[in-house]
This record gives structure tokens, sequence and C-alpha cells, in this order.
């Protein structure tokens, strides 16, 4: 019996110390099980990039509205009856087109009448005048009294002054037939006919306004420039039309319009802390209206050396910007860079980085500093370039724009 208890104990015991070993060998499995992994993160593979180092001109970029040069109220400038109207909404119309036509048979009348009267004034300054020689001769041999004199002498001043006032009378009644026939006073684009045929329009003060016209052929492009750029770029030119600006529309994304300074503001708004500056841009096809949405760049510096790279492969750290740099050992480093502004869809770096360094520009969300990694090489990843699948519009140079013509 005490052998069997023996027996039974040692048997407890191998049992107890198999368990024991296969549980080690399974946790031991399990650990490098998890470990593996670990190693396979480490060697991530991401996509890298050379860094952009090329001469660039600093540009600034505002956002204004398009203004017209000339903006004109049409309103009538005599009283009638409209008979007709020569364009067709939204036109492009000529300096002296007509545009609308009042009734010219009133002022067609006013005018015969203003001429009846003028012939008759002729004729009176015709007699006066034969009357005052004849009582100028008689006075001589005292056949007629002085006062006769006199009388001729009122009758024939009187007689100028009419004819004068009946000239005018002429003049006025054929100006007011002339403006029967409303004509553009500019070229332009015209509106819509606020009054149709049919109404009778008056003039003076309160008349109403038959249709607005705007000059097309150029137009302002009016924007806030901050403190720095003003100082930096326009201040220092003699001459303000030296300066480059550009423009762009909302649905552009290069910036192929060139134009000049045409303006710039007597005083800085102290609340904003920018200055109102306009620009004028020619508008050869009256594509461009006033109102559209302008998208500004503005430079003058002189070309310097500077390194750009993907916004994409900038990180934000608080209020830190960082890269990943991957050295020649394909080990990645945390670098700070301090940013300036966006040029052609590239971030420009103002110190950090410099001409042969390679960065992380896709994945790291996947790695950390210190991280081996499997590099990638990629192009320099450029939004504006991606977003615009036709070929890319002409850029501005580095060259001192000319002024648009007049």
């Amino acid at each position: 019996m005490s052998f069997s208890r023996k027996q039974f104990a040692l048997s407890a015991i191998f049992v107890a110390l198999l368990a024991t070993g296969g549980s080690f060998m399974f946790l031991h499995e399990n650990a490098d099980a998890k470990a593996a992994p670990t190693s396979a993160q480490q060697a991530a593979t991401v996509d890298i990039s050379n860094v952009i180092s090329k001469t660039i001109t600093d540009w600034q970029e505002y956002s204004g509205r398009l203004e017209a040069i000339d903006q004109i109220d049409i309103r009538p400038q005599v009283s009638g009856k409209l008979i007709a109207v020569h364009f067709k909404d939204g036109s492009l119309v000529k300096k002296g087109d007509l545009l609308f036509t009042i009734d010219p048979r009133p002022f067609e009348a006013e005018l015969n009448r203003a001429q009846a009267q003028l012939a008759s004034a002729e004729a009176q300054v015709t007699y006066t005048g034969s009357n005052l020689s004849r009582i100028q001769r008689l006075i001589q041999s005292n056949a007629v009294s002085r006062q006769e004199l006199d009388l001729a002498q009122n009758d024939a001043r009187s007689a100028s002054a009419n004819l004068q006032a009946a000239r005018a009378a002429v003049q006025s009644a054929r100006l007011n037939l002339e403006y029967t026939r409303i004509t553009a006073p500019v070229s332009g684009r015209i509106s819509r006919a606020e009054v149709t045929v049919g109404n009778v329009v008056s003039a003076g003060n309160g008349a109403q306004v038959l249709t607005s016209l705007v000059s097309v052929s150029r137009l302002y492009a009016s924007f806030d420039v901050d403190e720095q750029t003003y100082l930096k770029y326009i201040s220092n030119q003699r001459n303000s039309a030296q300066v480059p600006v550009y423009m762009g529309l909302a649905n552009e994304t290069g910036f192929s319009r060139e134009g000049t300074i045409n303006s710039i503001d007597n005083n800085l708004d102290a609340t904003s802390g920018t200055i109102r500056v306009r620009a004028t841009f020619d508008n050869p096809n009256g594509v461009l209206l006033p109102g559209l949405y302008a998208r500004i760049r503005l430079g003058g510096g002189q070309p310097r050396s500077a390194i750009l790279i993907s916004p994409t492969a900038v990180g934000v750290d608080q209020d830190k910007r960082f890269v990943v740099v991957v050295d020649a050992k394909n080990q990645t480093a945390y670098r700070e860079v301090k940013l300036g502004a966006q040029q052609d869809g590239l971030q420009i770096v103002n110190s950090g980085l410099q001409a042969g360094d390679r960065i992380v520009v896709n994945g790291l969300q996947r790695i950390r500093p210190g991280d081996p990694v499997t590099p990638h090489l990629v192009p320099m990843p450029n939004a504006q370039i991606t977003a615009n699948a036709t070929p890319p519009q002409p850029q501005p140079t580095d060259k001192t724009s000319t002024p648009a013509k007049g």
C-alpha cells in the first residue's frame, strides 16, 4: 500500500513537470511570434523623395475681386415715350451704338418751332438795322428827332438779343432731339433693359435707370496687401508699375494673366494691417467680368536658391513643423523645419533642410524617428499638378513685368 502511494506521487510529479515544460515552450513560441511583427514594422516600406533645390522668386498670393474701370448707369436726358430697344441683354456694344429710342416727334416739332422763331428774329434784325441806318442819315439833316433815333437804336439792340435767344432755342431743341437717341457712352458689356417699349420715361432728378454699362477691355483687380509685403516689395519701388503682378481665376490653377499696379491707397488700415492695392489687367476677349473672384500673385524680390518639398511630407507637433529624413543607412530622423509660402503647389523651406536630403513623403504614420525603413524613391508629390489633369498654364517668370497695354 505504501509502495502504491509512492508510485502515485511520482507519477503526479512527472505529469506536473511535463505540463510546466509545455507551458514554457508555448510561451516562448508565442513571444517569438509577437516579436516577429515588431521586426517587420521596423523595416516598413515608405515613399521617399529628394528635396527640390532650385532658384525661385518670392511671391505672395492674395484674393480679390474684379472691378470695371468704367461703370455707367444709362438714364434718359429727355422725357417721352420709349419706342425701341436696340440691343440684346448682356451683349457687347461699342461706343456710339444706339441703345434706346424715345419718340422724337414732339422734339422735331419743337425744333421746327424754334427754327421758325429764329427766322423771324433774323428778319427783325434786318428790319431794325435798316431802319436805324435810315434814321441816322435823316438825323444829320434834322429831318427826325433825337428821340426817334434813340427808339431805332433800342429796337436794333432788342432784335439782336432776340436773335441770340432764338439761336439758343434752336440749339436746345436740336440737342433734345438728339437725346431721343440714347447711345453707348463707352464700349463694354450692356446689362438688361430695365424699361420696355411703350413706357414713358422721365428726365431730371430721380430719372429711372434704363440699363447699365461696364467697360470690359480692361479691368481692375482690387486686393488687400499686408504691411510686410507693402514694405518689402511695393514701397521700395519708385514706379509701382514695375512690381510684377499676375492673376488667375477661381477655376484655374496658374496665374496666366499679367498686369500692372494701377494705384495704391494713401493709408494703411490699422484694424486689419493691410493696404488696398489695385492692378489693371487686359481683357481682350471680354471673358473677364466685374465681380469675379481673382487670385493675385504679387512679387518683386530678387531670385534666390530655395528648398521645396511637398506639403504632404510635413508633420505637425503642437506649434512645430517637422519632416522625417532618411539617411544613407536608411535610418529615419526627426528634423524640425521652418516653412515659408507655397509656390506652384510646393512648400518653401526656409531652414532645416539642405540640397540632397531625402525625406519621407508617404507613410509618416507607420514609422518613428530612429526606425529602419525600406525606401521607395518617388518624385516629389505636387498637389497642384495632380489636381490639374490639363497641361499647366504659363507661370510668371523672374523677369520684371511689362505694363499692360492701354
